[in-house]
């Protein structure tokens, strides 16, 4: 998405201005009127938005903040000067999302962040079905199974192939000054292979430790705005199944929530890194027959398994509550579970460093196996969350545009999976292969054994998900061709039948007509990725499993030149998976250095982080929950103050602001304020992928609520389009499709050709300013409306008690 821009004289550097509200005046303000801008994905400055270089903020900070141009900083002292035209306000919330190089870095946040879009992509039931909760149950326990892979794969990386394997190698330890404490041939103290996993721990208990820091820190600094009180008031006969869980007090405003998953998320990191280090020192006393030993590492299992059970009973218990703000706090033993945790890690530490002359590392550490769990538990989930989506959107109103028929969740899920066995086997494959020198691991004279088979098995199916990729991809570029070719027929009926025609001018248009279409076709591509990930990964787990119980067999049985694609394509696909981390870490190291790829990413978060952490602690912050907040206190506060009419206009992403803050206003002052979105995804995306937040019955609710509301949209916008709403005097909500571009051809109006707008620009319309107009003129009727009938009614009660 791209933001709508306005042609401004060259940008200067915003003036700071007041930081507060401007001071109220007693002046009459009836004739006021502020046009309150909300960019879109990608940001903008204030400048654009404004269509001036000297611009002044009105309140806010350097996060997110209002301006206006300098001339109309005071508009609420001379209403006079604004009788023929609104005030103009910018709200600026770009710095939320892009506005600084090291949140690139939250691009290997990326699993969480998918696993808690389809905690939000639940069917649109009714509000009392028993399938919502155990669908958010679901995907709460699938994101717990996110955060143990992510530290099963720091362990692997850490303890197996560092500490374990490589360590414990005199022919790997050589020549690694890094490891030469730790090598046994040193005898060291270091070098006895528990105390050498105790110290491997660092890394992955570190990884965690800054999850949960980066976790408590955004949501202090972006996520703990609370929304302003409302007034008292029933909906104006909004049928329940029309309401929303937008307009709740507490929607935007989770603080307890966010503090229990953080709770147990850690505990449930720690647990995994103090069962992998629990797991090599019990076996070795097992078979090493130490009776005392092997009785004290079962009790620390059993410590183990206790917190574990609680950390799943905290995850169970842990649902949003959004009909009121949720500020109080938790209660002392779910803050205390981590540290509980912590402290169970150290004695299982003390345990694994005791010394066992005896012991010495050999093969793949023990518990790797666990990989295998890990991946089927994921799968069983899945499975039973597109079960619970089937009888949701069974249950629901309205299946015509829902995206997959109610599967957008589940296979949004299977998608976060994904994603995290690549980034977690990419890792381990590109390290086993570093740390190796020139051989390869798992090889037969490779000096250690590598990663887990499991992650070997993903490698080699990596390659068939790709090329699945690439023939959906070709597919859509047909398709492209096939629509172009219909829509130039009627390209030119759209203009003036005196242009001349010209042919590379029309499939240009018509190119761009239906590129922008393919936004249609998305479910497509995601439920055919999405279902061949599911057979792969299957095939993967299932391989892994039978190469464990009978290694060596398959390859000997096979034929060679099944053997030798079977190489090909596990060499090829852990290349890919590496080379998947490595541009995750490279485009953040660019944007951090590069503004315009900081933007780029930062457009990716606009999408992905609308949502509130519902299931996931760890995944990138959810701007939305500062920036409707200020919008309802800006426009709550500027109606209060000014008694005026109010319009607040979004594009793309803004609009979607816009109307969630709509949806927390009190109905006092919702009735003086209209909405205008232009380039929005309220229903072509939002309305597909979340329908019961923003399904056709929610965008009715929020039409009849409010004074009025009017979309503009375009053939050519790829991301925005039509609500394809009816207000009940059958004037249509959708005002299109607009004309882009706005001539056809030169004429002596337009000597050059006219640029094709596509998603950005609406303002440039004649359109936008004439809705606009409407919008004004209707609110200023309805408002002098109320006011006369208030002030009869005042005038009939004084003469009644005269």
């Amino acid at each position: 998405m791209e933001t709508a821009a306005t042609t401004p004289p060259p940008a200067r550097a915003a003036q700071p201005g007041p930081q507060t509200e401007p001071p109220p005046t007693t002046a009459p303000q009836s004739q006021l009127a502020l046009e309150l801008l909300v960019h879109g994905v990608g940001g903008t400055t204030p400048q654009e938005m404004l269509g001036d270089p000297r611009v002044q903020r009105i309140t806010g900070d350097d996060t997110a903040a209002c301006y206006r141009r300098t001339d109309d900083a005071d508009a609420e002292q001379r209403p006079e000067d604004f009788r023929a035209r609104p005030v103009r306000e910018a709200y600026c919330w770009s710095n939320l999302t892009s506005g600084n190089g090291a949140r690139a870095l939250w691009l290997i946040l990326l699993p969480f962040m998918v696993a808690n879009l389809a905690h939000w992509m639940r069917p649109a039931a009714p509000p009392d079905h028993r399938g919502q909760r155990i669908y958010d149950l679901l995907v709460r326990l699938l994101a717990l199974s996110l955060t143990v892979l992510l530290a099963a794969a720091a362990c692997e990386v850490a303890l197996d192939l560092s500490a374990w394997q490589c360590a414990g190698t005199p022919v790997c330890a050589t020549g690694k000054s890094w490891l030469g404490f730790l090598n046994p041939a040193d005898g060291g103290w270091w070098s006895a292979p528990g105390r050498r996993l105790v110290l491997a721990c660092v890394l992955p208990l570190t990884v965690i430790g800054f999850l949960w820091w980066l976790s408590h820190r955004t949501w202090s600094a972006y996520e703990s705005a609370s929304p302003p009180p409302r007034r008292p008031g029933a909906a104006r006969g909004t049928p329940a199944h029309e309401r929303t869980a937008l307009g709740l007090d507490g929607f935007w405003y989770g603080r307890r929530l966010v503090a229990r998953l953080r709770a147990a998320h850690t505990t449930a990191g720690v647990l995994t890194v103090s069962a992998a280090l629990l797991v090599a020192a019990l076996r070795a006393d097992r078979r090493a027959g130490a009776g005392p030993l092997t009785a004290v590492g079962q009790t620390l299992s059993g410590l183990l398994l206790l917190l574990a059970a609680v950390t799943l009973t905290v995850v169970w218990r842990t649902a949003r509550s959004e009909a009121t703000r949720d500020e109080e706090s938790d209660r002392l033993a779910v803050r205390a579970l981590p540290y509980a945790a912590l402290a169970a890690f150290a004695l299982t530490a003390g345990y694994a460093a005791w010394a066992r002359p005896a012991v010495h590392s050999a093969g793949p550490l023990p518990g790797v196996a666990a990989f295998g769990g890990i991946a089927v538990c994921q799968g069983a989930l899945v499975l039973a969350l597109a079960v619970t989506a089937w009888f949701l959107q069974r249950a629901s109103h309205d299946e015509a545009r829902t995206a997959l028929r109610g599967m957008g969740g589940p296979a949004v899920a299977l998608l976060s999976c994904a994603v995290a066995g690549v980034l977690s086997g990419g890792v381990a494959q590109r390290f086993a292969d570093w740390i190796d020198g020139p051989a390869t691991p798992g090889q037969r004279h490779a000096p250690i054994p590598g990663p887990p088979v499991l992650l070997s098995w993903q490698a080699s199916v990596l390659p068939v998900l790709l090329l699945v990729v690439a023939a959906v991809v070709a597919l859509a570029g047909v398709r492209v061709l096939v629509v172009r070719k219909q829509v130039a027929e009627d390209v030119p009926g759209l203009y003036d039948p005196r242009e001349r025609p010209d042919v590379l001018r029309t499939e240009r248009i018509a190119g761009t007509i239906a590129r922008a279409g393919l936004t249609d076709a998305a479910p497509v591509l995601v439920a055919a990725i999405a279902a061949v990930t599911l057979v792969l990964g299957a095939g993967a787990v299932a391989g892994a499993w039978l190469t464990d119980l009978a290694p060596g067999r398959a390859a000997e049985g096979s034929a060679p030149f099944v053997h030798a694609a079977a190489q090909t394509a596990e060499a090829l696909g852990s290349w890919l998976m590496g080379a998947g981390v490595i541009l995750l870490l490279t485009m953040g190291r660019r944007a951090y250095r590069d503004h315009s790829a900081r933007r780029t990413i930062g457009i990716l978060w606009d999408v992905g982080t609308f949502w509130p952490r519902a299931a996931h602690p760890f995944a990138p912050p959810c701007y939305a929950e500062r920036a409707v907040p200020d919008l309802t206190w800006r426009m709550a506060t500027w109606t209060e103050q000014c008694d005026g009419r109010l319009v607040i206009s979004g594009h793309s992403q803004g609009s979607v602001l816009a109307a969630a803050a709509v949806w927390q206003l009190d109905l006092v002052t919702r009735s003086r304020v209209a909405l205008l979105t232009y380039g929005s995804p309220l229903e072509r995306l939002y309305g597909r992928w979340f329908p019961a937040y923003f399904g056709p019955p929610a965008l009715s609710g929020l039409h009849r609520e409010m004074d009025d509301w009017r979309n503009l949209w375009r053939f050519t916008d790829p991301i925005g389009g039509p609500i394809r709403l009816t207000s009940e005097d059958g004037r249509a909500v959708d005002e299109g499709p607009l004309r882009d571009p706005l001539a056809f051809g030169r004429t002596l109006q337009n000597p050059l050709p006219a640029q094709i707008l596509g998603h950005g620009d609406y303002q440039a319309d004649p359109v936008f300013d004439r809705v606009r107009a409407d919008l004004l003129a209707r609110l200023e009727s309805g408002i002098l409306g109320r006011r006369t009938n208030e002030a009869g009614a005042q005038g009939s009660s004084g003469r009644s008690s005269a």
